[in-house]
């Protein structure tokens, strides 16, 4: 390339930069809005490379609503928890700088960009500046552990290489090799998390010319257990998207239908079908997502996945319906999800410390009993159904309300007992020696009997109780419900009476 040429495009770089820069800081958002030094900086060469995530941070309140303003605000409709922040957010709107550069001590990731020492993972911890209240209670939520939850179980990574292993077929065999991180990063710790490490730090050419990043081992991920490099747990950005972090896309459902859609927890696809689902997609122009409290009724006439766990919720009158949390448990008295069988929820985010009996890092026996001193008492169980019914009531009577949540009951004794007749059947086909699975020392999900009987209640099951809890219809019967765990339990039986027989 000539040097006139290489200088026109340089001067034409320089010149769209500047452009955008202008646009950027001039525009009506950004006008009235106080931005920092360092964040101008950022946004004067982001605009051009990445001006998706300019855009984004553009729309978001950060980029137009000082810590300070929030923080005046009426108590109810306050989005920032915060009392007081330190001196660096005093004053600005929060930018680039406010989320990369104020922590960067406490970041294994941290490096020197462009003269300001900045960071690549944005995590809870660093939200919590502002946001303390919500930030301590993700770290009391099962979600925040659900990295550790599945790294930190035995049993989880004997099912991993069952399902994620690599299998070859010789001499009549099948052959299991375990399953590589990358592929494991890609199915179970997508949303469970990866552990972000900094492999070391090396140099890019860019646009801009050659500079030098981290290279990070693990990322990207938006998990909600993510490990990150300040040794926090977790990212607000798996429900509170980058760069809006918008409370609206937070309290749609299909952002919790990015982990809550497969058979095993179908809760978007019970919603979809449902009652209160069918209302959503109908109504959900004329709703309001982004009010905060959330008035039902006025802001919103069905419940969404937020409103029914998260969202601070009132009445017209100002009467708090329920609080907001970002402890996701804490309207929950009961796990559906079978782990093998729904039961009472754990005490402690950390499920990793629960054994049962057996010695399984399990909430229940194999039988279906609760594992002992692990799962919240009765009175606790109470406790969190009288606040989700509270939900409930605001829309439909006391008998509606009562009447659901005895079915709902009804429906978790039955799909247990299903699930305990199908761990019956396995447990006679490990004993006479059909397959070798606990007793045998051998993994539990790798044969066809065993897969059977993970259908039972990771599938079947599952989908029946969430039908029953959210009103899914036929998710309970025919599309993935009673019909399933019955043609299952007919399958096992007649698989191990016929080696019964040929034996």
């Amino acid at each position: 390339m000539t040097a006139k040429k290489s200088a026109t495009r340089l001067t034409t770089k320089v010149a769209v930069l500047s452009l955008i820069t202008f646009c950027l800081l001039f525009s009506p958002s950004a006008a009235s809005a106080r931005i920092s030094e360092a964040t101008e900086a950022c946004l004067e060469c982001h605009g051009s490379v990445t001006p998706g995530i300019v855009g984004d941070w553009q729309r978001s309140r950060h980029a137009s609503v000082t810590p300070e303003e929030g923080i005046r605000a009426e108590k109810l409709s306050r989005r920032i928890s915060a009392d007081s922040v330190e001196a660096s957010l005093q004053g600005y709107v929060v930018g680039c700088a406010e989320c990369h550069m104020t922590t960067t001590d406490k970041h294994t990731d941290s490096y020197e960009h462009n003269g300001y020492q900045i960071h690549t993972v944005v995590t809870p911890e660093d939200c919590a500046r502002c946001h303390p209240v919500e930030s301590d209670q993700f770290r009391e939520n099962l979600m925040s552990f659900a990295h550790v939850n599945l790294e930190n179980n035995a049993l989880y990574h004997t099912m991993t290489e069952a399902i994620n292993g690599r299998q070859r077929f010789e001499k009549m065999k099948t052959l299991l090799e375990p399953p590589d991180q990358s592929t494991n990063d890609q199915s179970c710790r997508y949303c469970h998390g990866t552990k972000v490490t900094v492999e070391r730090f090396a140099e890019r050419q860019t646009v801009l010319g050659n500079m030098q990043f981290p290279v990070l081992n693990g990322w990207p991920n938006q998990g909600v257990g993510r490990i990150n490099p300040d040794g926090s747990q977790g990212t607000c950005s798996a429900c509170h998207a980058r760069h809006q972090f918008s409370i609206e896309v937070a309290r749609k459902p299909y952002t919790c239908a990015e982990c809550h859609k497969g058979p095993d927890v179908p809760a978007y696809k019970v919603y979809e079908v449902s009652k209160h689902g069918n209302i959503f997609s109908s109504q959900k122009e004329s709703w309001n997502f982004g009010s905060v409290p959330w008035t039902v009724g006025k802001d919103y006439t069905a419940p969404t996945c937020a409103a029914c766990h998260v969202s601070l919720v009132v009445k017209e009158d100002g009467e708090i319906v329920s609080e907001r949390t970002h402890r996701m448990n804490d309207r929950l008295d009961k796990r559906l999800f079978g782990l093998i069988y729904a039961h009472p929820h754990p005490i402690s985010p950390n499920t990793s410390l629960i054994k049962n009996r057996a010695g399984l890092p399990l909430p229940t026996e194999l039988t279906g009993e609760p594992a002992d001193g692990f799962l919240i008492d009765k009175a606790e169980q109470e406790r969190r159904l009288t606040t989700f019914k509270s939900v409930c009531q605001a829309c439909h009577s006391s008998q509606w309300t009562e009447n659901h949540f005895v079915g709902l009951e009804r429906t978790l004794e039955v799909t247990n007992d299903m699930t305990l007749t199908a761990t019956l059947i396995l447990q006679e086909a490990w004993e006479s020696g059909f397959a070798a699975g606990l007793p045998q020392g051998q993994n539990l999900f790798d044969e066809a009997i065993e897969k059977m009987w993970v259908r039972q209640w990771l599938f079947y099951a599952n989908s029946t109780r969430f039908a029953a809890a959210m009103a899914g219809a036929d998710y309970g019967v025919f599309a993935e419900g009673r019909w399933w765990m019955a043609e299952n339990v007919q399958q096992m039986h007649d698989w191990l009476k016929f080696r019964l027989k040929k034996n």
